[in-house]
């Protein structure tokens, strides 16, 4: 499939905004673990995920991460090109999750659109709107909600998005998702493994009871 059947408001569009779009839109491919956007590089260009999988995090002054979204298939990734938004005043690293086929599309070319359709721009404030919802639910999260609920609710999802019980992620990943100490995800883990709820090897967490996971993560 081509990109235009990819971008969520081609029909809408002018024949010589399509043009324009068609002509530079960059097909990439990244292999897992390629860091494709962070502070220190140039402003990398709009994102468009044709197939794989992104994530978006930050990173403190003491190194340590904290997942703010994931972008899956026919995601558009706007603060790779956060140079077209004055607005934005904290450094976002993005990060292939798995081995990715994306569309790049420039800064300069994606912000002149904007300036001359008000449909781009709508679009492209709406995806801003749906970010920012998505980074405050993560904040409530964080705020209100204890860490084992949190924790079963990432192995929950990890579960649903991968369609297996066995995922092969270390207390390491899961900690950078979560924004905390590897220490204080390993002890959680146990825990749960203690109650039976996951069954811990090396490089893998197994989930044995979803059920009891779903009744921790609501409680």
């Amino acid at each position: 499939m081509d990109f235009s059947s990819y971008f969520p408001i081609w029909n809408k569009l002018t024949p010589t905004q399509q043009q324009i779009l068609e002509r530079n839109a960059v097909l990439r491919k990244v292999d897992k673990g390629t860091v494709i956007h962070n502070g220190t590089m140039e402003c990398t260009g709009l994102l468009l995920v044709r197939n794989g999988q992104l994530r978006a995090y930050i990173l403190s002054d003491e190194g340590r991460e904290i997942s703010l979204y994931r972008l899956f298939d026919r995601d558009i990734c706007l603060f790779s090109a956060s140079c077209m938004m004055n607005s934005i005043q904290f450094e976002i690293t993005i990060e292939a999750q798995k081995d990715t086929t994306m569309w790049v599309i420039s800064a300069d070319i994606y912000g002149h659109l904007m300036k001359e359709s008000a449909v781009v721009a709508n679009f492209t404030n709406e995806i801003m709107a749906t970010r920012f919802s998505e980074v405050m639910w993560l904040m409530e999260q964080i705020m209100w909600k204890s860490f084992d609920k949190r924790l079963a609710g990432f192995l929950l999802e990890e579960c649903s998005l991968e369609g297996t019980n066995i995922l092969k992620i270390t207390h390491e990943t899961i900690a950078g998702h979560m924004g905390t100490a590897r220490e204080v995800v390993t002890r959680m883990l146990r825990y749960f493994q203690n109650e039976g709820m996951v069954k811990l090897t090396r490089g893998t967490v197994e989930v044995t009871d979803e059920a009891a996971l779903e009744e921790l993560q609501n409680a």
